[in-house]
């Protein structure tokens, strides 16, 4: 059975939208998946989803926006954590379990989607560090689409990781924070790497 497989990009790494367009096309993208909770960016005018939507179409790409089901800024509080969205909990909503499951049941139609935001580096991104996480964890393959080409989810994780525990020696306080300290696994800095970097986002 072959694995499934989802892409990711971010349009500020392309000053041309003929070059994000033809990195599309070398990922054979049928779907672009809009995953910004508000789709204009004040810089990259030709990105703007009114415009963009039509150049994708003019070269055979679907457009869709998933800003209720995948973007960074949810009205519901419930989702929110000190103030800031809180991926872990805001994965687990229906609206962003519908997403998955559309796009899932694309995938087996045939389509080929791209989750499209702003940021150039995947792990700056929510596109990766919430979305592109929780089809990883589904078992379905990410792609991170670059300049200079694709970098897999697990390179983006290790580089992530890396950022937080360079130095491998990082440890993990118990439950009740006593002096009793155990170390992190690879797993554990992985997964300590994104709840630090959903807060920063």
């Amino acid at each position: 059975m072959i694995k499934k497989t989802i892409y990711t990009i971010g349009y500020s790494g392309f000053k041309e939208v003929a070059d994000f367009i033809k990195a599309l096309q070398g990922n054979k993208i049928t779907v672009l998946i809009d995953v910004r909770s508000l789709p204009f960016s004040s810089y990259f005018y030709n990105y703007n989803g009114d415009l963009l939507s039509k150049e994708l179409k003019k070269n055979g790409i679907m457009y869709r926006n998933y800003a209720k089901e995948f973007g960074a800024r949810q009205e519901d509080e419930q989702y929110y954590t000190d103030g800031y969205l809180d991926f872990s909990k805001f994965t687990q909503s229906e609206q962003f379990k519908t997403g998955m499951d559309k796009i899932i049941a694309g995938m087996d139609k045939g389509y080929t989607f791209v989750l499209m935001c702003a940021e150039k580096d995947p792990i700056t991104c929510h596109r990766n560090i919430m979305i592109g996480r929780a089809f990883f964890k589904k078992g379905i393959n990410v792609l991170n689409i670059l300049p200079q080409g694709i970098e897999e989810q697990k390179d983006s994780q290790e580089r992530l990781r890396k950022e937080y525990f360079q130095n491998g020696n990082y440890v993990q306080t118990t439950l009740f924070d006593t002096a009793e300290k155990t170390p992190m696994t690879i797993e554990d800095e992985i997964e300590e790497s994104f709840k630090l970097r959903n807060k920063e986002i």
